[in-house]
């Protein structure tokens, strides 16, 4: 979402120009002091107000640009920039319903509001589900300011989120001329799916692990078409994709990128090999473990365990914060939770063992875990996601919220039951609880903005049968995703 920009109007119009100019060129706290100092002075004046909401709602300080954006709509309730920008903070919040409504109020002061248009989209997307109604409004977005890429970026997540493919990956090419997106730096012509025989394709890194994992399984289908492909990577990446996709050489992103003619980024793949939901290749598993590794494995956790024959699952239970991207920092505070709010499965799998597998930060959570919870911790041993990928491959089942050792385990074929926030990531579709991508996954969505009691409840309930059915040799099914 974007803040609106500062009309001109009467004696306020230096003030907030030369605020919003501070903005754009990205020096926050000397915008800040623009906009206090005038609220200082004149603590009455409204487009002032609209756009210090706005700074606000970019930096994430959300309640105080509520708190300052509600004074400007009642200073100036015709002020269309102001309900634009009171939408945001409220969307921001997961206040779907109120923020629909103003951004609806802003529409009807100004038809003509394409950013307004463009996030009233978004909360149909995210809150309903309702794409169909939701791209109305991104389409006139994008009619209105057609050379905006925040508009055709928000309608290409809706169309990925409802499944159309083909188009939504050409609109997401606009990704790269957001003002929050790092550019891939390379020179080299953009590969488009034509073959290219004699010549180096670089496949190159885009968003975080899970991105790259997810989007690997095309590695083969690249490599098909021409001479050779270099996948550069970071190095955490690398054991288990070498491994896996022998068709392709791969490097370090620690090292300088190697001579190409040609280049691709990971989350371009799709758009360059026409995929569509059901051309989606490899849903059933596409990593190898490395198969000394998962003996290894398997030998310490018989070590460390009474039983091999108790259930083993494995627990995630938060992200990375990426603190660098002011999207992705959200996402992360939506998706994550904290292993105390898991304490529900151990009660419903009192036989089960569980092994965290939670990474960062939030990894010391497992050194107090809940009562009743058996919780094993082999983490100081997973330097790589090779590693992660052979301990999990002796797991029975893998409970995470959206990361990349979801990515891992579901690609190896694990079961995985995917703990899934409100707004749900574009990738996992619409009100569905199966995944095209991976035919192991389960999805448990919230039912409502930052509540994990819904999902957790579910799962603690398919557990019983889970055990059950681990006890009896058969392959158990969940029920109630």
């Amino acid at each position: 979402m974007t803040p609106s920009p500062a009309p001109h109007s009467d004696n306020t119009a230096f003030f907030s120009d030369a605020g919003t100019q501070l903005q754009r060129e990205g020096r926050i706290l000397e915008a800040e002091a623009v906009y206090r100092k005038r609220i200082g002075e004149e603590p009455r004046d409204a487009l002032t107000l609209s756009n210090y909401g706005g700074l606000l709602v970019g930096i994430c300080r959300f309640e105080p640009a509520l708190e300052v954006l509600k004074r400007a709509v009642a200073l100036a309730p015709n002020l269309a920039d102001a309900w634009s920008n009171l939408g945001n903070a409220l969307q921001s919040l997961q206040r779907y319903d109120e923020a629909i409504a103003a951004y609806s109020k802003c529409l009807s002061i100004s038809l003509d509001h394409p950013l307004a248009a463009s996030n009233l989209g978004v909360a149909l997307d995210s809150h309903r589900g309702q794409h169909e109604t939701a791209q109305k409004f991104h389409r006139v977005a994008v009619e209105l300011a057609p050379d905006n890429p925040e508009t055709h970026t928000n309608y290409a997540l809706s169309l990925l989120a409802q499944g159309n493919y083909p188009q939504g990956f050409a609109e997401y090419e606009w990704r790269w001329k957001i003002r929050t997106t790092r550019q891939h730096g390379f020179d080299a012509p953009l590969w488009q799916g034509e073959r290219f025989d004699g010549r180096t394709l670089l496949i190159h890194t885009e968003g975080g692990f899970g991105d790259v994992l997810q989007f690997s399984r095309f590695i083969p289908l690249v490599a098909e078409r021409g001479g050779t492909t270099i996948v550069r990577i970071r190095p955490e990446l690398l054991s288990l994709l070498s491994r896996s996709f022998p068709q392709a050489r791969f490097v370090s992103e620690k090292d300088p990128a190697p001579i190409h003619d040609i280049q691709c980024p990971v989350l371009s793949l799709p758009l360059a090999l026409d995929m569509t939901l059901d051309t989606l290749p490899s849903p059933e598993g596409f990593l190898k473990p490395d198969p000394e590794k998962v003996q290894t494995w398997a030998e310490r956790i018989r070590r460390d365990t009474s039983s091999s024959r108790l259930p083993r699952i494995g627990l995630v239970w938060a992200g990375a914060p990426h603190s660098e991207i002011r999207e992705a920092e959200v996402a992360d505070r939506r998706r994550s939770t904290t292993l105390s709010t898991l304490a529900p499965l151990a009660a419903h799998a009192s036989d089960a063992i569980f092994f965290s597998l939670q990474v960062g930060e939030q990894s010391c959570q497992a050194r107090t875990p809940p009562a009743g919870m058996k919780l094993i911790d082999y983490t100081d041993a997973l330097n790589d996601f090779g590693e992660t990928a052979a301990l999990i491959a002796n797991l029975d089942l893998v409970i995470a919220v959206d990361t990349s050792t979801a990515h891992v385990a579901a690609g190896i074929g694990k079961p995985v039951w995917l703990l899934s926030r409100y707004d749900q990531c574009w990738r996992w579709l619409s009100n569905r609880t199966d995944s095209p991508w991976y035919t192991s996954v389960r999805i448990y969505q919230q039912d409502t903005p930052l509540d994990w009691s819904g999902p957790v409840a579910r799962i603690a309930m398919d557990l019983k049968t889970f055990e059950r059915q681990h006890q009896s040799g058969k392959t158990p099914e969940p029920t109630s995703a």
